[in-house]
């Protein structure tokens, strides 16, 4: 799953990191840890990632990172809003400058009319308020191409909100 093109993202980010002495942390649904993954299989990575949270049902979110019910219920574990929770639960409950959250539909079911399979949404928030958005919608193409795809989004956030 860790192609060429995640191994050098991913030696990109935690060289970005370690020139700017930034620790990372990631919150992760439909990728269950992959994000993790590509950067641990950069030796030295330990002095960068601080911590992942793999919260892939509503429960682990609430208590793992601190998103409300309330908020599950209105909006959805796939949305904007549910993204940004999860990225601000975590770098709450970690000692990172930077923290990546994903949480999407990877299929090959659960996808909806108005949340489709291949609909990622992703925040990507620093420690002094800085905080990127994006929303994916990459299509039925398949759970490990969605997942794929959406670690290389994640990787690339936090390398642009460091830049900012």
């Amino acid at each position: 799953m860790i192609d060429a093109e995640l191994h050098a993202a991913a030696r990109r980010l935690l060289d970005v990191c370690r020139a700017q002495k930034l620790k990372l942390a990631l919150a992760e649904s439909c990728t269950g840890g992959l994000v993790a993954a590509a950067l641990t299989e950069i030796p030295g990575s330990s002095d960068v990632l601080d911590r992942g949270f793999v919260t892939y049902s509503n429960g682990a979110k609430q208590e793992m990172l601190g998103v409300s019910a309330s908020l599950l219920q209105s909006k959805g574990a796939v949305s904007k809003e549910t993204a940004e929770a999860m990225a601000a639960g975590a770098l709450a409950r970690s000692g990172a400058d930077l923290c990546a959250a994903i949480t999407g539909v990877a299929g090959p079911g659960g996808g909806t009319a108005e949340k489709p399979v291949g609909l990622v949404h992703f925040a990507a928030a620093r420690r002094d308020g800085r905080l990127l958005h994006r929303e994916r919608r990459y299509g039925d193409i398949g759970r490990a191409e969605i997942r794929r795809r959406s670690v290389l989004e994640a990787l690339t956030m936090l390398e642009e909100l460091e830049a900012l």
